[in-house]
Formats: C-alpha cells, sequence, structure tokens
C-alpha cells in the first residue's frame, strides 16, 4: 500500500484544494437547515416580510458559493485521479517491462492486463472520492449532529443510540467482503485468460470442432466469476437497506418525540424541521459513508494486487559494461545449466560451447530437447541456474542492458508481429532505418518478392498479431527485423518453419552472403536448415550428445544420423531445389 502514496505527491494541491472547498460547501450545507428555522420562526411566523427575503437572499448566496465550492472541488477531484492513474500505469508498464521471462510467465498475461486496467481504474475511483466525499461525508455526519444537540440536546439521544449500530454494519459488510472481493479479482484473471486463448486460438478451435467445448469452458468459468460476484454484490447490498433503515427509525422516533416537545413549549416548529433536516443530512451522508466503505473494500483488494506488481524486483540485474573489443569467442558457455521455476530437472544441463566469431552454428534436436532455452539465454531472456555465459570474454550479467541488446538479434519461434505498416514493424529494430535499408533486409530474407506485390508496399498495414499476412510471409518479417539492425551475433530460432523448402534454401543462402561477419545461431528440426552451417550442435533431453560439421556427427552420432535418415526424402528434396 504504501507503494502507491508516492503517486500523490504530485497533486498535493488538488489534494489539499479539493477537500478544502468541499468542507467549505458542507459548512455552509450545515447552516442551512439553521438559517431555514430562524426564518420559519421569525419570518413566516411573525409575517416579517423584510426579514424573510433578506433571509432569502442570504440562503441564494450560500446555495451559490455551494456551487462554486463544488465546482472547484469536482475539478482538483479529475486532475489528481487521472493523474495519478496515469503515473500508476506508467510505473506498472515500465516494471512489468523489466521483468524477466520467469517472473512474467509467474503472475500470467490476463492478470497483469487486468491489474493496469480494472484494478487501476477501481484506484483512481478511490482517489477521486478520497477528495470528494472522505471529508465531507464524516463532516455532514459530525456536523449534523453537532447542531442537532444544539438544538435540544435530549433529542440528539437518539443519534447518540443509532450511530454504533450504524458502524457495527459497515464494519460487518467490510469484514465479510474483502476476502470476497480478492478472490472476484482472481476468478476474473482466470475468466480472462480463456477469453483470450480463445479468441487467439480461435482458428484452431473452429479446426478441430471445439467451439460447443470452449463455450462450456467459458461457461464454466463465467458461472463461478458471477457466483463470487454475486454473493460479495449480495453483501454490499445489504448496506444501503440496512443503514437505511436504522436511520428512518431515528428519524421516526425524532418526529414523534419532537412532537411531544413542540406540545410542551421545549421547542418551536423551526426547530423540528430543522431537527428533522439535520437528520436527513446525517443520513443521506452515512449512505454515503456505507457507498464508500464498499468502494474502498473494492480499491484495497485492487491496491494489494497492484502493490504486488511493483513490489516486484526485477531477478536479472544488468550491469554496467559496454561492448569491448572483439576477443576471443564470440559466444562462451561453460557449465551452464538452467531449472525452471516449479521444476526440479533442468531444461538445459551442464552445457559447454564455444561458438567462434563469425561462425555459423546450427543446432537440432527433438521437441522439447532444450534447443530455445539454450539461446534464451544469450540475451538474459532467462539467467543461468549453474555456470556462466560469456560474450566477446565479458560475462552476459555484467553487460549494460542496452549493449547486450545492440550485440544481439533474435528471431524467436512464434512471429510475432505488430500493429501498424510493415515499415513500423521493421523500425522497432532500427528506428533510424533508410527505405533502402528495409529493402536490403528485406531481399535477404526473401520478403520482397510479396511485399512488391501488396498495393502499398511497406506501407501496407499489418493488423494485429499479423493475421492478414501467411505464416511464412509473417517469418519473412520478423527475419527481416532481425537483418536490418545488423547486430553481430544473429539468432534464428526455428524461424523459417513454415516457408518451403525452395525458399528456405534461398533465405540460408543469402543470409550466409550478407552476415559474413556476423556470428549466427540457426536452431531448427530441420536437417537441411543446418547442415550446411560451420558447425552443428545435437541436443538430447537438454545436454549436447553430438558437435560437428555435418559429415562428422552423421557418421559418429546415432541421434542425429536418425534424425537425418527420418527426414531423408526432405532433403533429397531440398537439394535438388538448391540445385
Amino acid at each position: 500500500m504504501k507503494r502507491l502514496f508516492p503517486f500523490l505527491k504530485p497533486y498535493r494541491l488538488q489534494l489539499t484544494i479539493g477537500p478544502f472547498f468541499k468542507l467549505s460547501e458542507a459548512v455552509l450545507e450545515i447552516l442551512t437547515p439553521t438559517l431555514m428555522a430562524l426564518l420559519i420562526d421569525n419570518g413566516i411566523n411573525a409575517h416579517n416580510w423584510d426579514y424573510i427575503i433578506r433571509m432569502g437572499i442570504i440562503m441564494l448566496v450560500i446555495a451559490t458559493c455551494g456551487v462554486g465550492f463544488a465546482y472547484i472541488c469536482q475539478y482538483s477531484a479529475s486532475i489528481a485521479s487521472q493523474g495519478f492513474g496515469t503515473d500508476v500505469r506508467n510505473a506498472m508498464f515500465k516494471k512489468i517491462s523489466s521483468l524477466s521471462f520467469s517472473q512474467l510467465d509467474e503472475f500470467g498475461t490476463p492478470s497483469l492486463i487486468n491489474r493496469i486496467t480494472g484494478d487501476v481504474n477501481q484506484l483512481q475511483s478511490a482517489v477521486a472520492m478520497l477528495i470528494r466525499l472522505v471529508i465531507r461525508a464524516p463532516f455532514l455526519c459530525i456536523g449534523g449532529l453537532v447542531m442537532a444537540m444544539a438544538i435540544d440536546l435530549k433529542l440528539s439521544i437518539i443519534f447518540m443510540l443509532v450511530i454504533p449500530l450504524f458502524i457495527f454494519v459497515l464494519f460487518l459488510v467490510m469484514f465479510k467482503a474483502v476476502p470476497l472481493y480478492k478472490s472476484v479479482q482472481k476468478k476474473l484473471d482466470t475468466l480472462t485468460l480463456v477469453l483470450r486463448e480463445n479468441l487467439s486460438g480461435v482458428r484452431v478451435i473452429r479446426a478441430f470442432a471445439g467451439v460447443k467445448r470452449e463455450k462450456e469452458r467459458f461457461d464454466d468459468k463465467n458461472t463461478d466469476y458471477a457466483d463470487t460476484a454475486i454473493r460479495v454484490g449480495k453483501i454490499a447490498a445489504l448496506t444501503n437497506p440496512a443503514t437505511t433503515i436504522i436511520m428512518n427509525i431515528a428519524a421516526i422516533a425524532v418526529i414523534y418525540f419532537g412532537g411531544i416537545r413542540v406540545n410542551t413549549g421545549n421547542l418551536s416548529q423551526g426547530q423540528v424541521i430543522a431537527f428533522i433536516n439535520y437528520i436527513t443530512q446525517i443520513l443521506n451522508a452515512m449512505i454515503v459513508v456505507a457507498n464508500l466503505v464498499v468502494l474502498y473494500t473494492k480499491a484495497y483488494a485492487s491496491a494489494l494486487r497492484v502493490s504486488e506488481v511493483l513490489a516486484v524486483e526485477p531477478d536479472i540485474k544488468y550491469g554496467g559494461k559496454a561492448v569491448s573489443a572483439k576477443q576471443g569467442n564470440a559466444i562462451e558457455f561453460k557449465n551452464v545449466s538452467l531449472t525452471y521455476k516449479g521444476s526440479k530437472i533442468p531444461a538445459v544441463d551442464n552445457i559447454n560451447l564455444n561458438i567462434r566469431i563469425g561462425e555459423t552454428l546450427g543446432i537440432i534436436g527433438g521437441t522439447g530437447s532444450g534447443k530455445t532455452t539454450l539461446i534464451s539465454l544469450i540475451p538474459r531472456f532467462y539467467d543461468v541456474t549453474k555456470g556462466e555465459i560469456l560474450i566477446n570474454g565479458i560475462n552476459v550479467k555484467d553487460y549494460d542492458e542496452d549493449a547486450l541488446r545492440a550485440e544481439i538479434a533474435i528471431v524467436q519461434q512464434r512471429a510475432a508481429l505488430f500493429s501498424g505498416t510493415i515499415a513500423d514493424n521493421m523500425l522497432m529494430a532500427k528506428k533510424d532505418a533508410t527505405e533502402e535499408e528495409m529493402r536490403i533486409a528485406a531481399d535477404t530474407a526473401q520478403a520482397t518478392e510479396f511485399i512488391d506485390r501488396l498495393e502499398n508496399g511497406f506501407k501496407t498495414y499489418v493488423s494485429q498479431g499479423g493475421n492478414n499476412l501467411s505464416g511464412g510471409q509473417k517469418q519473412r518479417l520478423t527475419i527481416a527485423r532481425a537483418l536490418i539492425k545488423n547486430s553481430p551475433i544473429l539468432i534464428l530460432d526455428d524461424s523459417a518453419s513454415a516457408l518451403d523448402y525452395a525458399t528456405d534454401a534461398k533465405l540460408r543462402r543469402a543470409i550466409k552472403e550478407n552476415t559474413n561477419s556476423s556470428t549466427v545461431i540457426i536452431v531448427s528440426q530441420r536437417v537441411n536448415s543446418v547442415k550446411n552451417a560451420d558447425r552443428i550442435a545435437v541436443m538430447d533431453d537438454g545436454e549436447i550428445v553430438g558437435i560437428g560439421t555435418h559429415k562428422e556427427l552423421f557418421e559418429k552420432c546415432d541421434i542425429y544420423k536418425e534424425i537425418c535418415l527420418s527426414q531423408e526424402q526432405g532433403g533429397e528434396d531440398d537439394e535438388n531445389e538448391e540445385k
């Protein structure tokens, strides 16, 4: 919770001015019933028209000032709440961007989306209400009670009996509702996950006739969320009726006993009317307090979720070193192992590997052999559990983040494109790239042939996730995006799986011709994608079981030979295409 208070500091002026003017409005509102009592007793009952007009003008001025004070408060609340929400979202986005892949996996994408949207919106409302009502409502309760006691102390005993009962109801609601609001938010995270999976995987779901199954799955999670929300809603809904009943009983008692005291001459008619007005003020203020309890109960649960994100320290810390002169090997793995959180079995185990500057290394192995995990350690998407990785003789942990990112261009398995033009996507890697540089990179990635066929060329709009492009087109664009960066190390993680053999062969040939000085790592399950590499590393069950040229491995490594034989027909086709 304390992590959120610094976000309010820039709005100290609004947090001071807003409540002050709202309190001023409340003071004027408190005076109104007393002025009305004087108007009735000294003006209407005495038929004193001068007094009536004078008091009417005073009440009109008070009402006008009240409107102005309320406007200033509302304006201050808007600036503070919206500014606070914007600052918190920016801070959360910055924090999320700094987290490692393992930390992001731990929170989950749907949960993070809900926290940065719904939970922050809830906190915005809490800040707005803090300025507008948190001081006003209690002041009206207390001020109304004091003014009522000033009119008639004996009649005010009714309030003293009712208020403790009212407070008990509020605390009971809060005690029951807080745990349930936390549960509601967690169930909303789960519902968002199901919805996100359905929207992103709609083609797969329909292809496997899974629409009915997914509807039932969504309905199950939605019903679970709705049941919990209804349960907490029922508890919160009891607040207003319970408080209204309590206060109406108090009003009936005031009218009854007040009438008796009027008859005995202890109270005037105007005083009874003022007393009833104060009851109404207190009733309305109490209802507002009840609603505030519900609001801040939700906000408290949201604040815990937001604070949880802000409190997380990135488990990957960067050093301050920049790139030094090239020395030794481009990349060196020394006894490297990685075990994912929640797993007892290493994903990669005791890897020792030297990759020379300018060398092309192929990495091949079966599904789940640890290929992607291994190359994910180079740019520090994950940190090693044991051992160390050196780039140009420097431990990756000692690199400055920008320096490390500048050294490496990586194309991951999943072709990730963003909404915008083709040029926008390519400029992500190099923001000042010229159109000529984009064309050269696209030529190398074999993407120009389809880009030129598009009506707007590089200015063609790419929909979210690149859904208006084929799988092969998306892969070629992501490769072009990496090539335009012109980094010393290029990593291609099974990035040509959607390409036909002929295009794949042209791509490999173009990369070899245009990246002579770069160290290239090609991860693939296709033998033909790696067999012309300078060396090939064969992985199995998280370990390197063989390393050498295609010919050496075919003769000495049984696993590699088995992979080659299983792809023999594809290899023949590819060789013919290359010829």
